[in-house]
């Protein structure tokens, strides 16, 4: 017998038997960071015009109260579940698991916050259904990473919906039997395309929350009776088969399997500490690091290097028509590294992006892709060698393998609520942001999106 045989009614299995164990306390503890991490970017990508967009839509056609839709007031379950998404992964902050190069949380909790509201759900079930829902993205991401991004798939959509789907199914109480057949459902859901990076089309913001609202659709068809293949991972015609290839070459069983619900792979995401695509991180960090060792004047710099693995290699825009172009661009981001010293949400506005000194530089940003960040993607970090050329001949390089907020090179808690303070006071204030802070911390309940959703709107109210 195949070892893959059996992969789905496995996985079903787990979700069901999971529920009935706590969750480790390293694992809790690790849960309300990434919920923090989480909700600090869904706030702050709630004034955009994306999530304006994005909730117009879902209030013509999602309309309800059943939950709370952060920024836009109440919405349905799928609605809610929609905008939250989107805003999760609106503005380039959302944490990540780097083996399977996709966001759980931008999927996983906006599926968790909305169902568990309309549910009334209790803390504990919540973060239960969260804990399973993201382990089971990692996973199915990692187990076809990267050939599902070369086939030109986005990972966090298409293995997030699977992830949506079982924290669902938790929330919703459904048998292994149901449980099947709803991760059968969602794998004709799964989906997204990379060709929103040529033109920077915001689609690519949308993706999680229809990957959420979809995942909370496949486990109420199950409920209500319809069926899936309850052999979408492994068959023939199946989930890996369509996105990734052949079983051992393209995608490995084991990567799902082995140590399932005895060791969390989600224990190991990361933190972003720039918004930006966490490919260019690693050279972030490389040029941080050599302007603040070696005192660099961005003037006296002749060219500048970047040595990486072949995905972030071919992130060499220039066009900076937009924020999403500007967040997509190693040149861009190092130059503002280099010119700046930090990177933050303003160096992306069109402000920012007009800066006579970063675009003289950037277009001395040459990116290359270099054999030993190729081997070491994405098991073993995500490299990158960061060479500057000064115009007097002299050269200083760097080599980042984990960039920072890997587990492997962690943000600190201290440091997380800084960022989410960052994100969130200029959307809602100081107050509102500590009430947050603590009240996610804590994790008792929902109620903090309501909070915030209504501090977000009376703030724009007085803006008005």
């Amino acid at each position: 017998m195949d070892a893959h045989a059996g992969l789905t009614r496995h996985v079903a299995k787990w979700i069901v038997e999971q529920q009935a164990r706590p969750l480790p306390a390293d694992l809790d503890h690790h849960l309300r960071r990434m919920t923090l991490d989480a909700v600090g970017g869904m706030v702050a990508s709630s004034v955009s015009p994306v999530s304006g967009a994005v909730a117009r839509h879902t209030a013509a056609l999602y309309s309800g109260d059943a939950a709370t839709a952060i920024g836009h007031g109440a919405s349905s379950v799928l609605g809610a579940a929609l905008v939250n998404g989107t805003n999760g992964h609106g503005i380039e902050s959302d944490e990540g698991y780097t083996p399977g190069s996709m966001h759980p949380t931008s999927v996983v909790l906006p599926t968790v916050f909305a169902l568990g509201q309309s549910l009334g759900a209790d803390a504990g079930r919540v973060r239960t259904a969260a804990a399973i829902g993201m382990e089971l993205a990692c996973r199915i991401a990692a187990a076809g990473h990267p050939a599902t991004r070369n086939r030109h798939f986005h990972n966090t959509p298409l293995g997030g919906v699977f992830g949506a789907t079982a924290a669902a199914a938790v929330l919703r109480g459904l048998s292994e039997t149901e449980t099947a057949h709803a991760l059968g459902i969602a794998g004709s859901h799964a989906g997204g395309l990379f060709e929103f990076l040529g033109d920077s089309a915001e689609v690519k913001r949308f993706h999680p929350g229809k990957a959420a609202r979809d995942g909370i659709a496949a486990a109420d068809l199950a409920v209500a009776g319809l069926t899936g293949p309850t052999t979408v991972l492994e068959g023939t015609d199946g989930y890996f088969a369509a996105y990734a290839g052949s079983v051992g070459e393209a995608w490995f069983p084991e990567r799902v399997t082995d140590g399932l619900g005895e060791q969390w792979v989600v224990l190991k995401t990361y933190v972003k500490p720039y918004p930006c695509c966490r490919h260019l991180h690693g050279a972030i960090d490389g040029a941080l690091r050599l302007r603040r060792e070696h005192e660099i004047d961005p003037a006296d710099i002749a060219a500048v290097r970047v040595e990486t693995f072949p995905i972030a290699a071919r992130h060499t825009g220039t066009d900076l028509d937009t924020i999403l172009q500007a967040q997509l661009s190693l040149p861009y981001a190092v130059a503002v590294a280099l010119t700046r010293g930090a990177v933050t949400l303003t160096d992306f506005e069109p402000a920012a992006r007009e800066d006579a000194a970063v675009r003289a530089l950037m277009g001395r940003v040459s990116v290359t892709v270099d054999p030993d960040a190729d081997a070491a993607y994405p098991r073993s970090g995500r490299p990158a060698r960061t060479t500057v050329e000064f115009t007097s001949g002299r050269t200083r390089t760097t080599w980042v393998q984990h960039p920072y907020g890997e587990p492997a090179n962690p943000l600190s808690d201290e440091a997380l609520e800084d960022k989410v303070r960052g994100l969130c006071e200029p959307v809602v204030g100081a107050a509102a942001t500590a009430d947050l802070i603590t009240a996610v911390r804590a994790f008792e309940g929902l109620d903090f999106l309501a909070d915030v959703d209504r501090a977000i709107r009376s703030r724009a109210l007085v803006a008005g």
